[in-house]
């Protein structure tokens, strides 16, 4: 058994064993014997020099390590000293805001990191005062749980973010800019938002709504100010991905950058490394939010395995580097669907999209090669992540496969001239506005493609679908693609 091998079953142990303890609440008497257990087996096999069952033993421990680390995660959800004063009532807390603000179009969100008692708060205030980062603040008001309904669990939603406590409209009274004493990271990060900023005023300069709404979605990752018309009609299209800082975006993205830098004639390791630069920068300028930079990651790994030219080897490396963001932060298993997203679109391309390049080729065989890899890799992406955003969300647009197959192949031209345009017009309104030309057209073109897909039959709502449906429908597409790589009809090595 290869390393490689042994590390893939080790890293499944352990997301396996996160998973149980999620779901379940294991007594610790029976974690320590599966864990003495797991011991035994690796001395044992030692002695009799049995390397498989030394790799069982091994996969027994990391197995339970899963399942305590869900459980540490609970103990410290738990003992929050902030989470503690949940639910009184005019308290008064001195904090920092620790992230960008979150702007919407009459309100915005910060979020505050309270050192006493310890622990963060999110904050719904009024559009006005604009609040940054690092701004030291007093907020008076209501502390609260965040609440959970029969469809969704706000609690759940922040509690990944290591947020369980929440604060509507308080009274806020600035104290300081916190400056003194700050990290290089802080510094750093500060750069970028004021960098974002510069963008932000650059795009609204030279686009006007609503093209400017989809040009900031589009390079900042921004929809604050979007209105919900737009958003319900981006929904319905089934292009919302495309305006925000997503998984799957980033990795269908990344995968279509790097075919059409093939076909421009680049070596495999100059597409990959151009094609990574890109994906980064993009983060970057979105102003590095948690969900972008573990998108990002998945996305890398992917472009990776498709530089060394071993998908194989990639499903392992996308498993490996699952299990390592889960250890960190145990609860984006369950909670955040982002992850997901990312984790499944990898997956879906990495083992559906070479089956799907050939039978298109086949029915069109005089297709492009650049229009071949985006129908493939989008075909492959969605398919695998459509039942957990029906699950989720209830929505499914009927016509996403063609708005996205009319769309994609524009968005990482309208991406470039996009940053170019922004980028130029901080310097210099007039080349900002020549650069702004092309991204007019594209924009133009892309709001004409959802003004005539986004008609009331478009999507489909699917309500109380129950887990076990999405159980059956990874439980038979892993059975279609064993079938389809015992044939070799998938284009990758038969091992996993």
């Amino acid at each position: 058994m290869t390393p490689s091998k042994i590390l893939f079953y080790l890293s499944i142990s352990f997301i396996i064993g996160i998973f149980i303890g999620s779901i379940a609440k294991i007594p610790h008497i029976f974690l320590w014997g599966f864990l003495f257990v797991g011991v035994l087996i690796i001395f044992v096999s030692l002695f009799l020099q049995k390397n498989q069952f030394i790799v069982i033993g091994f996969c027994l421990f990391l197995l339970v390590v899963g399942i305590l680390r869900v459980q540490i995660s609970e103990f410290n959800i738990e003992n929050n000293e902030l989470r503690k004063i949940n639910d009184k009532k005019e308290i008064s807390l001195t904090g920092t805001i620790i992230g960008e603000p979150d702007t919407r179009n009459n309100s915005q969100k910060l979020k505050i990191e309270v050192e006493n008692p310890k622990g963060i708060v999110l904050v719904t205030t009024s559009r006005y005062p604009e609040y940054r980062y690092l701004d030291e603040i007093k907020i008076t008001g209501d502390l609260k749980t965040p609440n959970e309904t029969e469809d969704f669990s706000y609690k759940n939603y922040l509690m990944k973010d290591h947020i369980y406590s929440v604060m509507d409209f308080p009274k806020i009274v600035f104290l300081e800019k916190k400056d003194k004493e700050i990290s290089i990271f802080s510094v750093f990060y500060s750069g970028i938002l004021w960098f974002k900023q510069q963008l932000r005023e650059s795009i609204r300069k030279n686009y006007s709504p609503p093209q400017s709404f989809i040009m900031e979605g589009t390079v900042l990752g921004d929809n604050g100010a979007m209105s919900q018309d737009l958003k319900n009609k981006l929904n319905a299209t089934g292009l919302r991905h495309i305006i925000a800082v997503s998984g799957t975006h980033i990795v269908i993205l990344g995968s279509i950058l790097m075919s059409f830098l093939l076909a421009l004639g680049l070596w495999r390791g100059q597409a990959f490394y151009i094609s990574v630069v890109f994906i980064w920068l993009y983060i970057i300028l979105t102003g590095l939010p948690a969900s972008g930079i573990r998108a990002g990651i998945m996305g890398s790994l992917f472009l990776l395995a498709q530089k060394l030219g071993r998908q194989s080897m990639g499903v392992r490396v996308i498993v490996m580097a699952g299990a390592l963001i889960l250890a960190q932060n145990p609860l984006l298993l369950f909670y955040d669907i982002g992850f997901q997203l990312s984790f499944l679109a990898v997956i879906g391309i990495i083992y559906l999209e070479p089956f799907l390049k050939n039978l298109i080729k086949r029915l069109l065989y005089k297709i492009p090669e650049n229009l071949l890899s985006i129908i493939s890799t989008t075909f492959a992406a969605q398919i695998f992540t459509l039942p957990i955003m029906v699950y989720n969300f209830g929505n499914i647009s009927i016509i996403s496969p063609i708005t996205n197959l009319l769309v994609l192949p524009v968005v990482s031209v309208l991406m470039i001239f996009g940053f170019l345009s922004s980028i130029l017009g901080i310097v210099s309104q007039f080349l900002g506005w020549i650069f702004s030309i092309p991204c007019w057209f594209l924009l133009t073109y892309f709001i004409k493609v959802i003004d005539i897909f986004s008609q009331p039959w478009a999507i489909k709502t699917i309500e109380n679908i129950h887990w076990i449906w999405l159980f059956i429908f990874y439980l038979l597409i892993t059975f279609i693609v064993r079938f389809l790589n015992k044939k070799n009809l998938l284009g990758i090595a038969r091992e996993i």
